[in-house]
């Protein structure tokens, strides 16, 4: 008669026949040398058009930031050039002697005796007079006289009779007479120059 194997003993046997059913070697079927390349190809050309369409659009939004920031450095100079003017123009209008013509202009008088008035303690100190027409005076600056030095003295020229009596043909005449004379001399000097030494 055997003896009964204890159960673990029996366990331990079962999980190693199964271990070494598993660990026997199979036939796999063959993998096709030849992976279908398509996907591949089709994968880097999208991946490439995705690259070259992004690149496109961040270098066209660029130029359109770059136009942008020069239409607004131009508008900037434009205002600030208008500010400027503006400013000018303000000051000109603030000018005490032009605000003193207008008010003159306006028939206004300045006040020959101002009195003024002590706030703290509501006194007026000096006598208040009204101002009259006689009081008024010329708030415009006088006129600038240039001086004596700065004016040239007149220098008349006498043209001699007989020679408004020539005409345009005959000072033509009297000018190629001249021209060619003067070509003559010239000739002359030329063919003594070329005399041997």
């Amino acid at each position: 008669m055997s003896t009964p194997l204890p159960q673990s003993r029996v366990r331990v046997q079962r999980i190693a026949e199964a271990a070494v059913e598993r660990a026997r070697l199979r036939v796999v079927p063959r993998l096709s040398p030849n992976a279908p390349r398509v996907p591949f190809v089709t994968l880097v050309s999208v991946l490439l058009l995705a690259g070259v369409v992004g690149l496109l659009m961040f270098n066209t939004h660029m130029q359109q930031n770059s136009f942008a920031a020069t239409e607004l450095e131009q508008q900037a100079n434009e205002l600030t050039s208008r500010q400027q003017t503006l400013q000018m123009e303000l000051e000109e209008l603030r000018n005490p002697q032009r605000v003193a013509e207008q008010a003159q202009a306006l028939g206004m008088v300045p006040s020959a005796h101002p009195a003024f008035l002590r706030i703290t303690d509501g006194k007026v100190l000096g006598v208040p007079t009204p101002a009259t027409p006689a009081d008024r005076d010329d708030v415009r600056p006088p006129a600038a006289k240039k001086p004596a030095d700065l004016v040239p003295p007149k220098n008349v020229i006498r043209v001699p009779a007989d020679s408004k009596a020539k005409t345009k043909a005959e000072r033509r005449a009297e000018t190629k007479k001249q021209n060619r004379s003067g070509r003559n001399e010239t000739s002359t000097n030329d063919q003594g120059d070329r005399s041997p030494r």
